[in-house]
């Protein structure tokens, strides 16, 4: 019996091209104007509540996941990408593009919000509610938390892909739900971005960066830790992974 040939990380790194990075814009905009749209809908109408805003996030995330993961990865979200490439599961000359095209997604949706509803909720900023090292460690904390869901459903082969939309969106139901009203449950430094430059508000931003950035880093390492190598991956290091697994030619 002829041996099965296994993919090279260079068959992998071949499948991401333009057409990545705007799935990656869009993506995150389409984020952008469910997530912080719903929080801006909710100021100006109270039609919901914190709950409601909560549940966007997390639909919104199971819908792109779906839709997107087979196409980027549907990472959304600087931090996520910076994980997968700190510990070799994403190619390093994408990692720029990848955030580029994510912050550049959440700017304009952010304006186009700005633009339907006017100055209303902060434009669905994230503004610290406690003081600022309190702050850092709810959002490094949770970061991490989701770094870690991310990691299982990404790289453990043993995880069904189908499952993936669905569990990294109820974590960040989850996560919108109980760190809301703390820190306004970023998670993600694109996500802050785009209100931020919209609105020209930028207090403690720096820790919308810092704090996702660093949890999740911390997460994947962690994940690649416990993980252990049983069972093996088939993954090649180096090669491009989504949040439904690598992302295959």
């Amino acid at each position: 019996m002829a041996a099965i040939e296994q993919p090279t990380a260079r068959s992998f790194r071949g499948t991401l091209d333009a057409r990545c990075y705007l799935a990656e814009a869009l993506g995150t905009a389409i984020l952008v104007l469910i997530g912080p749209g719903a929080a801006m809908v909710a100021a100006s109408t109270h039609a919901f509540g914190h709950v409601g805003v909560a549940l966007a996030f997390g639909l919104v995330i199971t819908m792109l996941i779906a839709s997107f993961g087979t196409i980027s990865g549907a990472h959304l979200n600087p931090a996520v990408t910076l994980a997968f490439w700190s510990v070799d599961r994403f190619p390093f000359r994408h990692v720029l593009p990848y955030l580029l095209a994510q912050c550049a997604g959440a700017i304009a949706a952010s304006f186009a919000l700005s633009w339907l509803l006017g100055p209303v909720g902060n434009f669905g900023a994230t503004i610290p509610g406690l003081a600022v090292g309190r702050s850092f460690a709810v959002e490094a904390g949770y970061s991490g938390i989701l770094a870690l869901v991310i990691f299982a459903v990404a790289t453990d082969e043993r995880v069904p892909r189908a499952v993936a939309p669905f569990v990294v969106g109820i974590t960040v139901f989850a996560g919108a739900l109980v760190t809301g009203p703390l820190t306004g449950g970023s998670f993600n430094p694109a996500r802050s971005l785009g209100p931020a430059v919209a609105g020209n508000l930028w207090r403690s931003h720096w820790l919308y960066w810092a704090a996702p950035i660093i949890g999740m880093l911390i997460a994947a390492r962690l994940y690649e830790y416990i993980r252990g190598t049983t069972p093996p991956s088939s993954v090649p290091r180096g090669a491009a992974v989504g949040l439904e697994g690598p992302l295959e030619g």
